[in-house]
């Protein structure tokens, strides 16, 4: 059976984001157009669906190190901040987008909350990974 650690992330996630476009419940909020993705960055994503590609790779990051939160999402999505002459400082992502798309996730019934430890993937989330999984994997092979 093939699972997600079977096949490049880069594929997986580009196919789940297509998936997760025809879906009603994952919308792009009006605000994602002008937003930063953390303070590490200087613009705003320039492509047109980013908000799917960052929520299909949250979902994945769900099924791999779940139980997890906002805060450490946001420390999955940082980088390093340019501070000028002094060393570069690593710092987190937005915890808004990780929220927002944690909430979406949620109500598509992807994932669910667990008390206290963070969001867990649900079986109807684990099945539509591994099916996109092989999808994948029968490409490259």
């Amino acid at each position: 059976m093939v699972t997600v650690y079977d096949v490049p992330p880069e594929k997986l996630i580009a196919k789940a984001a297509a998936q997760l476009k025809q879906m009603d419940t994952i919308k792009v909020p009006e605000w994602a157009e002008f937003a930063k993705t953390g303070r590490h960055t200087e613009k705003a994503p320039v492509q047109d669906d980013w908000w799917y590609t960052r929520s299909a790779s949250v979902l994945r990051k769900v099924y791999l190190k779940g139980p997890i939160g906002t805060s450490r999402l946001a420390g999955e999505y940082g980088g390093f901040a340019d501070r000028g002459s002094k060393p570069n400082k690593a710092v987190k992502g937005s915890r808004a987008i990780a929220r927002r798309c944690l909430i979406q996730l949620e109500q598509s019934g992807l994932i669910a909350k667990q008390k206290r430890d963070g969001r867990v993937i649900t079986p109807k989330g684990q099945a539509m990974l591994d099916k996109v999984a092989k999808e994948v994997y029968d490409e490259t092979h």
